[in-house]
């Protein structure tokens, strides 16, 4: 058995063995078992290889003698005949399709299968000459659908989520950060500025010239790259086996501060700092801060002292600038006095105020969730679990909010009979029907701790109908707070059209929050509303959705939104103490 399978290989392989199934138009009871396996695999504690090696997998709920034998070959050689036959069956065109949203297993071999076609750029050919429309269940809109998330898919196909890209970037300052010679190493681009999406990944390496063919050596040697692009003394390119590029540069230590700041960026900010520099008779380029010479050049001779990114700020007459902050959207201004406002961190947050449990869609208990998070240091949970109208996810119908409710106070009273300073809330993400009213009557929702009103459905209304809309949510006194506000998806989906620029001083005149869903597949509310969002005082709450334990993780990519949005402590529901934060949602209610 390969010493190194872990759960979540596990997972993908049974996942992608049911995909390809649908894909291949088997029998959908055949791919579900095969979904049901993957789930049951991905809530089992503890370490697999356990019951891998003792032949025990058929034991657990959920996986069959054949599934089971599917899963021991594939720990014995690396390979599963059922995968590499589907594999054969359904072309690698095919498989691209499912990058496009709203294209299931289904429709996809529908479409393939009628149509003959494979690849994306016939599949546009056929939206376009009314053959996929001509397809009985589909039509002119489905076309049309189809051909927009095409659009969008392309239009971000070398781009990826902010978690895919640090994923691959903790990996490299991993397996590099203690070579030899590395004094300083960090990520830089736009996944230092904790933007949504990220093309190239960019490291920076402060070391001695010495240091650096063995440091370029080691780089473009590790196990994860799969082409060379470039190598140099000082920068090389690599391809990733995701597909990535990551672009490591080597500088001299004196001049890693002014790098750091360079190859961070953003352009625009750049721009604006070398203005500022010369308007001070100073050069700043990626060496670092100097004086001018008579033909207003950099006087290599005469350098300002900058040990530090925030140094060179201050011979600006600005204060630090977080990385974060450098789009130029404003950043000037909040730091033209010389100091800038102290943005939230990830130390700040005392609680969780989004997640889900068994009770709907989640994947762990009530108990389970609660504990994750006392094992965080965190002060208390609440469980917002899907209410009536999403059935689809388990939504919960009156009799099982109030059934949740007793677990709820159940476990509260443990923890307090054995003295544990944790709270659970009593939470519902409601859904917001299409006229703004919510999905339960108003002696229900009264009993909530904390109601949180998210659109699911109708995403596509026109701007005004749905801001009239999220008005009408934003003005219920029984919301405390809008999920969610666009329901965008990042690379995959737009979000609605609603003008938020006219939402948020609404719902912040009506007491009202709009949480940044910390989701990197959401990070929505978007941060470039940051400026009205402080100007109206509105509140926000970093909410990472979490439908597991590790989803729970998600909240410091809600912390890179809203520290580019500007956002002190202040204005973030969940820094404040359990008091304070129950005496803020009861003078809502």
């Amino acid at each position: 058995m390969h010493s190194t399978i872990q759960k979540d290989e596990i997972v993908r392989l049974l996942e992608e063995i049911g995909t390809l199934m649908r894909l291949a138009g088997e029998n959908d009871f055949r791919a579900m078992a095969f979904d049901r396996a993957a789930r049951t695999i991905e809530s089992l504690e503890g370490d697999i290889s356990q019951n891998i090696e003792k032949r025990t997998l058929t034991d657990l709920k959920g996986i069959g003698k054949s599934i089971a034998d599917d899963i021991y070959t594939y720990a014995d050689t690396g390979s599963v005949p059922v995968l590499d036959k589907l594999k054969e069956r359904v072309p690698d065109g095919v498989i691209t399709w499912l990058g496009i949203s709203g294209m299931g297993p289904k429709k996809i071999y529908k479409i393939h299968k009628e149509l003959g076609i494979t690849e994306i750029s016939e599949l546009k050919e056929k939206c376009i000459d009314g053959s996929v429309a001509a397809l009985s269940g589909m039509g002119q809109k489905s076309a049309e659908k189809i051909l927009k998330s095409i659009a969008w898919m392309e239009q971000f196909s070398e781009r990826c989520r902010i978690d895919e890209a640090d994923a691959i970037a903790q990996l490299f300052l991993t397996s590099m950060q203690d070579a030899d010679g590395v004094q300083q190493i960090s990520v830089a681009g736009s996944l230092r500025r904790a933007n949504e999406t990220i093309g190239d990944i960019d490291l920076l390496i402060a070391a001695d010239d010495q240091f650096t063919g063995s440091l370029m050596k080691r780089f473009v040697e590790l196990e994860t790259v799969v082409e060379i692009l470039g190598q140099g003394e000082t920068k090389s390119s690599v391809r990733t086996q995701e597909g990535r590029q990551v672009d490591l540069r080597i500088v001299a230590p004196k001049h890693y501060p002014a790098a750091m700041m360079y190859f961070t960026g953003s352009k625009e900010h750049n721009v604006e700092m070398r203005r500022r520099a010369r308007s001070r008779n100073y050069q700043l380029n990626e060496y670092g801060l100097y004086h001018q010479n008579d033909e207003q050049q950099a006087d290599f001779d005469r350098p300002l002292d900058a040990g530090d990114e925030a140094a060179i700020y201050k011979h600006l007459g600005l204060g630090y600038i977080p990385p974060e902050l450098r789009e130029d959207h404003g950043e000037f201004d909040l730091a033209a006095d010389g100091k800038t406002p102290e943005l939230v961190e990830l130390s700040d947050l005392r609680g969780i105020l989004h997640a889900h449990s068994t009770w709907s869609d989640g994947k762990k208990s009530i108990r389970e969730m609660a504990q994750s998070c006392i094992d965080r240091g965190y002060e208390y949970l609440s469980i917002t679990d899907h209410s009536r109208t999403a059935a689809y996810v388990g939504g919960l119908s009156i009799e099982r909010v109030y059934e949740q409710w007793k677990e709820i106070d159940r476990i509260n009273d443990e923890f307090a009979k054995n003295g544990t300073p944790f709270l659970i809330l009593k939470g519902i993400e409601s859904d917001i029907l299409s006229d703004g009213n919510l999905d339960y009557p108003d002696d229900v929702l009264k009993g909530f701790d904390l109601v949180i009103g998210s659109v699911h459905f109708g995403l596509d209304y026109s701007p005004e109908k749905m801001l009239e809309r999220l008005k009408n949510a934003a003005a219920n006194p029984h919301i405390h707070m809008i999920g969610h506000p666009t329901g965008r998806l990042l690379l995959n989906r737009n979000g609605n059209k609603v003008d938020l620029h006219q939402l948020i001083p609404f719902a912040a005149e009506h007491k009202t929050a709009i949480e940044i869903n910390a989701n990197p597949r959401r990070l929505d509310l978007d941060w470039r509303y940051g400026k009205i969002a402080r100007d109206s005082g509105l509140l926000s709450a970093i909410c990472p959705d979490a439908h597991t334990i590790e989803g729970i993780e998600h909240v410091r990519f809600g912390i890179g939104t809203a520290r580019k949005a500007g956002f002190t402590a202040r204005q973030i529901l969940n820094t404040r103490s359990i008091d304070d934060l129950i005496k803020w949602l009861r003078q809502k209610s």
